[in-house]
């Protein structure tokens, strides 16, 4: 029995898409095939993560699981409804009705007709290949700048001896005697038409004579793609690159699927990303709180100038306004944030212990947030 999508994932069924993202990209990062390679249990696991995913992210797919469970999901071919590769393809909860209601003369059911031209790719001739997703795990830095990846994959694509014909060389196909090149056979019963693709020629309407000893007859084979993609400046954890022809090729001679490339983003030691802003933490000297002053500060275009009130405190968030990420559409970056945090220096010297407790007598009355924080909390200190 297939697992509960978000049981793999390890969230609520009442879960927002956000807490999806974060549940599945700390769990994406343990199990990538990269960091473990040859496990195979742990590609297994990662295989699952990424078909929940997938399905739980999208509103429509989840919609559908949350209302059919799997069977939402069961492979009904490679055709664009066919969902990522890996995954299999949708089942569509109204494809009863277009069997048990379909026209006869080629056309759509009037399901089809009410709800805007159904499925895609006829059952009868070509269908579309099956879109991919391809998971790539890049750094902060390629995130910021953007940058050009070279991926290898493995995909179904058309066979070189046969041309993606299914036939062997010099040989061809003839018209299907069962339906007569329709495609598809009728059976009756009882007031009912049911009209379902040929089991002999599968719905393509032609057999063939002699099947291509490559790819025996099916017109495609499994192989490796290398193809070099462009991530562009902006992008975050989750975001998917779509690289048009480039999924499985489709069947008798369909058009091919897409390829989605699905970003994961490595943590920074210094940068924390927020949307569109950056955060990071910057250490100052007691002096320069207290005093105030101009310190450098590390940004993802380089150092900066920033400039620290006097009496600033442990916490304060200081703002560099466009020193943030690109957005994805143009036109705006977002801003830095920086949060100080006092560090305390230890191993004082003699002089120095004597220099500091002149200081502290001398300004033990300018304590205006500790004297409000005693006043509001001077009842706790009375004796029962």
């Amino acid at each position: 029995m297939a697992k509960d999508y978000y049981e793999i994932l390890g969230v609520s069924k009442n879960a927002t898409t956000q807490e999806i993202k974060k549940a599945y990209r700390k769990l994406a990062i343990k199990y990538h095939p990269d960091k473990n390679p040859g496990n195979k249990e742990a590609e297994a696991k990662f295989k699952e993560l990424s078909e929940a995913y997938e399905v739980l992210t999208d509103q429509k797919k989840r919609s559908m699981y949350d209302q059919f469970g799997h069977d939402a999901f069961k492979k009904s071919g490679g055709g664009r409804n066919g969902g990522m590769g890996g995954m299999g393809g949708f089942h569509d909860p109204f494809d009863i009705f277009s069997q048990v209601f379909g026209s006869g003369g080629g056309g759509g059911s009037i399901f089809e007709e009410f709800f805007g031209g159904g499925r895609q790719g006829s059952r009868g001739g070509a269908q579309e290949g099956a879109d991919l997703r391809y998971d790539l795990e890049i750094d902060f830095e390629d995130a910021v700048y953007g940058t050009d990846k070279k991926i290898a994959y493995n995909r179904m694509q058309s066979c070189n001896t046969c041309h993606g014909s299914g036939c062997k060389p010099g040989s061809g196909k003839t018209t299907c005697s069962r339906c007569g090149g329709s495609g598809y056979v009728t059976t009756n019963h009882a007031f009912l038409s049911m009209r379902q693709p040929c089991p002999t020629c599968h719905g393509t309407g032609q057999v063939i004579e002699k099947p291509c000893t490559n790819c025996r007859g099916e017109g495609r084979v499994r192989a490796q793609k290398n193809i070099q993609i462009h991530i562009p400046p902006g992008v975050e954890t989750g975001s998917r690159l779509r690289v048009a022809g480039e999924g499985e090729a489709g069947a008798n001679g369909g058009p091919s699927g897409d390829l989605y490339v699905v970003i994961h983003v490595k943590p920074h030691d210094v940068f924390k990303r927020d949307g569109l802003d950056i955060m990071c933490e910057v250490p100052i000297s007691f002096a320069t709180a207290t005093l105030g002053g101009i310190v450098e500060v590390p940004t993802i275009a380089g150092k900066a100038k920033l400039k620290i009130p006097e009496g600033t405190q442990t916490g304060t968030v200081l703002r560099l306004k466009g020193k943030g990420m690109p957005s994805l559409r143009g036109g705006r970056r977002g801003d830095q944030h920086i949060r100080v945090f006092v560090e305390i220096p230890q191993k004082l010297t003699k002089a120095q212990k004597e220099k500091l407790m002149e200081f502290a007598e001398a300004s033990k009355d300018n304590h205006p947030m500790m004297n409000s924080f005693m006043e509001k909390a001077k009842g706790f200190f009375k004796g029962k």
